[in-house]
């Protein structure tokens, strides 16, 4: 089997410069390690994504020059090293000898000697000023490891909350279950999972959602096979409370994908509406379909551009709409830290403009009286709310409904979660009626 070392840093390469995704690499690369490997491996590479920038700014200042450009991906195999000295409990000796050992099986043999020396003066430095003094820095972007424009953005957008934000993303994301209301109560799968020696506590805003103490296979949880439940974060849950599908309704779940929302639709209106789950990627539109299959039960699966009305809407208005638009994942950076390394400011403007056309494209099927959710995993105001109010200012006979929770910030249109230190993910919504 390949050197674990070596493979994480193919997967930190494949992300900085390919921009390729932890969720599409790791699958591939866990293939290529020993079974019992694979945890170490998943454990490498998210946390080398998570604190990439913080590392890649101690790496420089340990090297005396830049490596030369046809051996770059030696700084992807020194940030993977940093990482194991500063943030693992790998014995010191041991991640600095497999480290350097996969030097060369990526191809770069000739640099050991400097590898093995920049992560021994790495370790020193640890040794004698204590991981803190070596690791922080007083700017936020690399205090807390995020590129210095996302850092910038999110003190701009949220002044007061940006220090909790940015350190809510460097945490590990707790594993969120949705109960399946049509099969078992939440307070009968907490019975459940405690006989099976699972500590689990009751979100705070969810009345179907349950939070493990500690992260583990699902599949080895009581209920999995037999569909009593869904893995599924607090704030995404939210989204029924607002949508309010009923039995006989007609409702559009667009960009669906992976189907969480449209399984908690589907159990939300006691499995009785017609549910279209609507969503442009092939691949994970199969995923739709596993977990329909799973929890048995229906919907009408569609692989299309929710924009290109006319390649798949069969001209019948929809009684309810959830729109769960693409964005720029911010407010889930916690569970795909490689966002840090994947999102562009740019990318911003263009996400806005996609949002917007979505919403325009699907408020036409909105029947009147109708109710329309827009939602994003994003905490930056330029993809929510201020959609909204670009939406509202034209003419279209949509009416804003105010949500009044206990959850989130109200904000000028709409209600903004922000991610908790061991609750819910960063979220937006916001409500539309069309009169």
């Amino acid at each position: 089997m390949s050197n674990i070392r070596a493979v994480a840093t193919k997967v930190l390469l494949s992300i900085a410069e390919k921009g390729q995704s932890l969720n599409s690499l790791l699958p591939k690369a866990s293939q290529s390690v020993a079974e019992n490997d694979i945890g170490l491996l998943s454990e490498i590479c998210y946390g080398s994504c998570r604190w990439y920038h913080q590392l890649e700014i101690q790496k420089n200042a340990l090297l005396q020059k830049p490596i030369k450009r046809q051996d770059s991906i030696a700084n992807y195999l020194l940030i993977i090293g940093l990482y194991q000295l500063i943030y693992t409990r790998i014995p010191a000796h041991a991640a600095i000898f497999e480290t350097v050992a996969a030097a060369e099986g990526l191809g770069i043999k000739h640099l050991k000697g400097l590898i093995n020396a920049i992560l021994r003066n790495a370790q020193r430095n640890i040794e004698e000023k204590g991981e803190k003094e070596t690791v922080i820095s007083p700017f936020d972007a690399q205090r807390f490891s995020h590129p210095k424009w996302m850092a910038a953005k999110i003190r701009a957008n949220w002044p007061e909350q940006c220090q909790q934000i940015l350190e809510a993303n460097n945490q590990r994301a707790p594993l969120t279950l949705r109960v399946n209301r049509l099969k078992t109560s939440r307070e009968a799968f907490l019975k459940m999972l405690c006989e099976a020696e699972h500590e689990a506590l009751p979100t705070p805003f969810s009345e179907w959602g349950v939070t493990l103490e500690s992260a583990c296979d699902v599949k080895n949880l009581p209920g999995f096979s037999d569909g009593l439940f869904s893995v599924q974060d607090e704030a995404a849950q939210l989204c029924t409370t607002l949508l309010q599908p009923a039995p006989g309704n007609r409702v559009l779940d667009a960009c669906a994908a992976p189907g969480g929302k449209t399984t908690a639709i589907f159990e939300a209106s006691n499995g009785e509406a017609d549910i279209t789950a609507l969503d442009s990627d092939p691949e994970r539109v199969s995923r739709i379909h596993e977990n329909l299959e799973r929890l048995q039960q229906a919907a009408n699966v569609v692989c299309a551009d929710a924009t290109d009305v006319q390649s798949w809407w069969d001209g019948v208005l929809f009684d309810r709409i959830l729109i769960d638009a693409p964005c720029s994942a911010t407010g889930v950076i916690r569970r795909h830290p490689d966002i840090k390394l994947l999102r562009r400011e740019t990318d911003i403007t263009a996400l806005a403009n996609i949002q917007l056309s979505i919403l325009n494209a699907l408020w036409p099927m909105l029947k009147p009286g109708g109710r329309l959710v827009y939602a994003t995993c994003s905490i930056f105001p330029q993809e929510n709310s201020r959609i909204i109010e670009r939406f509202l200012k034209t003419p279209n006979n949509a009416k804003e409904i105010g949500i009044e929770a206990e959850w989130g910030l109200s904000c000028t249109h709409g209600r903004q979660l922000l991610p908790q230190d061991g609750g819910n993910d960063g979220f937006y919504y916001a409500c539309l009626e069309k009169r």
